[in-house]
């Protein structure tokens, strides 16, 4: 709890003490109305939620009776929308695959460490997959995180296809009996066609070729983008079977409430939050914790 409400420290100042001080006033009138539509989108908490919120509070302007009753109110219809993407359970099968996708300078690589480490720390066996080949730094990377964590990694050459790294790395987990593979993919934008043909083969070979894997799809979306993280994953969603999301650098910007946006959009669950650059700064996304951090209840 204390890692995710200093996580959204930057976020707290942004939107509660401006809500904190429209609703000094006591009365929400018009004109407070349309200063806290102004502030929720500020926030980047999205056009459709922040509709939402105020024709909730339009409802109830008559039954609240002072900042705290508003704050409530707020924060029930964002619970709501948030409630509305549960989180599923992991897919039936064996190994648990897991692709990770994203742009590049997301946090994609430092995500995968992170969650490997947390996953073993919670009891399960982890194996790592270095199927981004388009750059030899990202190998590095990647196994410099796998050395931190303390997991195993599987690699190629430079050049190789990363559907055939993603699968012979479900064989090598199957062998040694491991629970989880957790795939990197190599950064990318989705205007790249060749570059988001090569995600779909992985998908391909993994979900055709590799019989009774748990296959996921994750997104890596930096929260200091905002509104551009929507459109991100609007367009990855489009082609790629993405299941979770995962988003990084919460501790860093005031434009926490994409989280919300994200959510009430595409209907795809926020998984995981990053929360700082240490390998267990990453944490599992907690509605309730979310929206007490954000409104500071």
């Amino acid at each position: 709890m204390k890692g995710l409400l200093r996580g959204l420290r930057k976020t707290k100042e942004r939107l509660f003490g401006s809500i904190q001080q429209i609703l000094s006033g006591g009365a929400l009138d018009e004109g407070a109305i349309e200063d806290l539509e102004a502030v929720l989108l500020g926030a980047d908490i999205g056009v459709e939620a922040t509709e939402r919120i105020i024709e909730r509070l339009r409802a109830s302007t008559g039954g609240a009776a002072g900042a705290a009753d508003y704050r409530r109110i707020i924060a029930a219809e964002l619970l709501l929308i948030i409630g509305e993407t549960p989180k599923p359970p992991p897919p039936a099968g064996a190994p648990r695959v897991i692709v990770v996708i994203g742009v590049n300078g997301v946090g994609k690589t430092s995500t995968i460490g992170k969650l490997a480490y947390r996953l073993k720390s919670e009891g399960s066996s982890v194996l790592l997959a270095a199927c981004d080949t388009f750059r030899a730094a990202a190998i590095d990377q990647l196994e410099l995180w796998a050395e931190r964590a303390g997991v195993p990694l599987v690699r190629q050459q430079m050049g190789s296809d990363p559907a055939a790294v993603a699968f012979d790395a479900v064989q090598a987990a199957r062998s040694r009996g491991i629970d989880v593979v957790i795939a990197d993919t190599a950064g990318r934008l989705h205007t790249r066609v060749n570059l988001m043909d090569e995600l779909r083969k992985v998908f391909t070979v993994l979900s055709t070729r590799m019989e009774g894997v748990g296959l996921e799809g994750w997104l890596v979306l930096d929260a200091n983008t905002g509104q551009n993280s929507l459109r991100q994953a609007e367009a990855f969603t489009a082609g790629l079977p993405i299941t979770g999301l995962v988003l990084t650098k919460l501790d860093s910007t005031a434009k926490g409430g994409a989280v919300i946006a994200i959510q009430q959009k595409l209907r795809i669950p926020v998984l995981y939050v990053g929360l700082g650059e240490g390998i267990d700064d990453l944490a599992p996304f907690d509605a309730e914790e979310f929206v007490a951090g954000i409104l500071g209840e």
